[in-house]
């Protein structure tokens, strides 16, 4: 198998403008043995099954479109029914309080989104959308969320007797015994290949044919895996309350539309796109050594140069299949936008290398 590949150093270059003040956000960070060879196999040339920690909140009625329409920074009125858009809800100023999947059939929208930004889509909803219009419904624990990854996903679910959309960024209704099932498909930056949406008490009946299937079924651990190698911004990592989407790839992840009507926090993420650009952005990172493990005081801190140009925010640890102890650390941090690919720096107090997004997961030689 090969390595990752390594950059060649960058030259140096003088960074101008203001320091970057970093922070003790806390760091997400996949431990050597809590992601195992197999599953890299897997999401290289299989399919990887997990549960997903989400939160699921609805609203029904004339309006949930066009109220949703005004909140979300994607559209999910232009693509009509059946659409499955990611997308962030703002604060006036720009800010991203919370992040996820919207799913629209008829006239429900449905909106995924981490476990502990429930609350927070909740919250905007209540407050944003007269009853009148829509009805919200919180659906976190009728629904069970599962995501299948890899090449062979939509093999695995098609032979598991789902109904796979046929594009990207759709999402059809299938029947699955006698239960029916949401099966979602995102676009291809997506750290996942679909999402299956079903009543809790059939989760297991599913799983188990998706794993009779082919999938090799995963925990918690493997989802965050596939987030980091696809360079997806996570919600209290990547993410925090001073956080612009542009600053976390929106734009390479199509989070969001520039072409629809105006939504909460519209003004400040229109004029950084047509009129600017952020000072900071969203970077991969490749050590040369492992992390520091302790944390302390700076530990997150990346410099170049001998200034503090940004800060750490995940990191994991990748398997080398067949040896022993082998693998390399990579993570992503956000910098300044001076900061380009193939720059030298120092990152969690170790020796690291600035890389594109996503990661490229190393490949089989043929024997």
């Amino acid at each position: 198998m090969n390595r990752i590949a390594r950059p060649a150093i960058m030259r140096e270059i003088d960074l101008r403008g203001p320091t970057v003040t970093t922070d003790t956000s806390a760091v997400a960070r996949l431990e050597p043995g809590r992601v195992k060879a197999a599953t890299v196999a897997a999401l290289r040339t299989g399919a990887l099954l997990a549960r997903a920690e989400t939160g699921v909140v609805a609203l029904t009625g004339p309006g949930a479109v066009t109220c949703f329409q005004g909140l979300l920074t994607n559209d999910i009125e232009k693509p009509g029914d059946g659409a499955f858009v990611y997308g962030a809800m703002l604060t006036p100023k720009g800010m991203i309080v919370v992040d996820g999947w919207a799913t629209r059939h008829d006239t429900t929208v449905s909106y995924t989104v981490p476990a502990h930004g429930r609350e927070r889509a909740l919250e905007i909803l209540t407050r944003s959308v007269p009853p009148r219009l829509a009805r919200l419904a919180d659906r976190t624990a009728e629904l069970a969320v599962l995501r299948l990854m890899g090449p062979r996903a939509q093999a695995v679910a098609e032979e598991a007797g789902l109904e796979v959309p046929s594009m990207v960024g759709r999402a059809v209704q299938s029947v699955t015994g006698d239960a029916g099932a949401d099966v979602a498909r995102p676009g291809d930056a997506a750290p996942f290949a679909l999402q299956i949406s079903l009543p809790a008490d059939r989760a297991h009946a599913v799983r188990e044919r998706l794993v009779a299937g082919g999938a090799l079924w995963a925990d918690a651990d493997a989802l965050e895996f596939a987030r980091i190698l696809a360079g997806w911004p996570a919600l209290g990592a990547e993410v925090d309350d001073k956080t612009i989407p542009q600053e976390v790839r929106y734009d390479e992840l199509g989070g969001v539309s520039y072409t629809k009507g105006c939504y909460t926090g519209q003004e400040t993420v229109s004029r950084l796109h047509f009129r600017g650009h952020t000072n900071r952005y969203l970077r991969g990172l490749m050590f040369d050594a492992e992390p520091a493990a302790t944390p302390a005081p700076g530990w997150t801190t990346v410099t170049h140069l001998d200034r503090d140009v940004g800060r750490v925010t995940s990191l994991a640890w990748v398997p080398e299949a067949g040896v022993a102890g082998g693998g390399l650390w990579i993570g992503l941090a956000l910098v300044r936008r001076e900061v380009l690919p193939g720059t030298a720096v120092r990152a969690a107090g170790r020796d690291a290398h600035v890389v594109e997004l996503p990661f490229a997961l190393p490949v089989n030689e043929p024997a």
